[in-house]
């Protein structure tokens, strides 16, 4: 039985560590907490597919836009059969149809109506405020959230009044998944500046040689604080069909996250970047140790690696969402060097956690101990959220004494 981690036990040795270091040396310290959270098939209630329009620039937020089925015959668009690629797509409109365009709508098999809509930002928006609060005193500068339908989902959670007073921005660019499900990033706009946002598409294919359209990979750019960051969401292709048969598909993805980390450090050897996401492999499986080669234990992080924080938590047995029985840590932040050790001049990561709070964990039936998800097939509970436990990772740095 794997163990869950909650992050509250923390606090008070936490606490006690940070007034040691704010009253014993003298010195005070800003935080920054930086989240990921998979929010399991956060849809709205409308048939949807993807909208391309050729004519517009391939990184333009709205090359390819999720649009309602009912709007479709006011589109201009024609039907392409040809390879969804930005060369064979440039001039063309298109209509993508999506999988799961119906399973989530009133009509579908989940009932999926706006009181359910609006239950689910509810509850995943309470769950965002909190992460990191006990040390920050606020919710985090920047979450990256994978499994969102389009950036209207995004631009509902952020007006939820949990989340409303913190002045979230948005960045999401519509990737070419079948199922219809993006990564996207928020940030708190008072404190994070945006100065570049890029999409990476991962091109990966089946045995039978027809593409597998997943996510993209996001890349955010900006100043926290004034410091220079890069941030880089994922959501790897998953294991469907078996994870040795499908590891080809994340070996990809890893040497496409690899090429974007090198791409980065090329601009600024010392840049600091963190990639978060649902990776659907574990901190010691093959795609993330050797072929992305993210070191797993802080002693052995020299300058120049890539740290995964989570490497510890998965040696002693933690997770972030569970089936058979069976648990793993596919949710991960992974650093550059540039972010660990003990200067805290600027910006170093300070502690990593599973965000686990009690009402988090599912307390009866099928899936008692697991994450509390809002949907178990089509059984639906209202005081459901996900079956992923969000991670997040709290950064310090040391604030000049006058």
């Amino acid at each position: 039985m794997c163990k869950i981690k909650n992050s509250l036990i923390f606090t008070n040795i936490f606490l006690l560590i940070f007034s040691t270091l704010v009253f014993g040396q003298n010195k005070q310290y800003q935080a920054a907490a930086v989240g990921f959270y998979n929010l399991e098939n956060l849809f709205d209630i409308y048939p949807s597919a993807g909208y391309i329009d050729g004519n517009l620039d391939y990184q333009d937020q709205f090359y390819h836009t999720s649009v309602k089925v009912a709007d479709i015959p006011t589109l201009d668009t024609v039907m392409c059969n040809c390879r969804l690629t930005p060369g064979n797509l440039k001039g063309k409109k298109i209509i993508r149809p999506i999988i799961l365009q119906d399973e989530f709508t009133p009509n579908g098999p989940k009932a999926w109506d706006e009181i359910k809509y609006q239950q689910k930002l509810k509850n995943l928006s309470k769950v965002i405020s909190e992460i990191g609060k006990d040390v920050t005193q606020t919710a985090p500068v920047a979450m990256g959230l994978v499994e969102v339908e389009n950036r209207e989902v995004i631009e509902d959670l952020i007006s939820q009044p949990n989340l409303l007073p913190y002045n979230y921005g948005i960045v999401h660019y519509n990737s070419l998944d079948k199922r219809g499900i993006d990564c996207g990033f928020i940030y708190q706009k008072d404190r994070i500046v945006v100065t570049k946002t890029q999409k990476y598409e991962l091109e990966v294919y089946n045995v039978n040689g027809n593409r597998d359209y997943t996510r993209d990979i996001l890349r955010v750019d900006g100043l926290l604080d004034g410091e220079p960051i890069s941030f880089l969401v994922n959501h790897w292709p998953s294991r469907s069909g078996g994870q040795a048969a499908s590891f080809p598909k994340r070996k990809a993805a890893a040497e496409l996250l690899k090429s974007i980390f090198d791409e980065i450090k090329s601009e600024n050897p010392n840049a600091k970047i963190i990639a978060m996401g649902d990776f659907n492999d574990d901190p010691v499986d093959p795609s993330l140790s050797q072929v992305l080669g993210a070191v797993t234990q802080r002693k052995n992080v020299k300058d120049g690696n890539l740290f995964n924080l989570m490497g510890k938590m998965f040696a002693d047995g933690y997770g972030t969402l569970a089936y058979r029985d069976g648990w793993n840590l596919f949710d991960q932040i992974i650093t550059t060097s540039s972010l660990i050790g003990d200067d805290y001049s600027s910006y170093r990561v300070y502690k990593t956690e599973i965000f686990s709070p009690q009402y988090l964990v599912s307390k009866e039936g099928q899936y008692k101990g697991y994450p509390n998800r809002m949907f178990g097939g089509d059984s639906y509970r209202a005081d459901g959220y996900s079956d992923h436990f969000p991670v997040y990772t709290i950064m310090l740095r040391e604030v000049p004494t006058k």
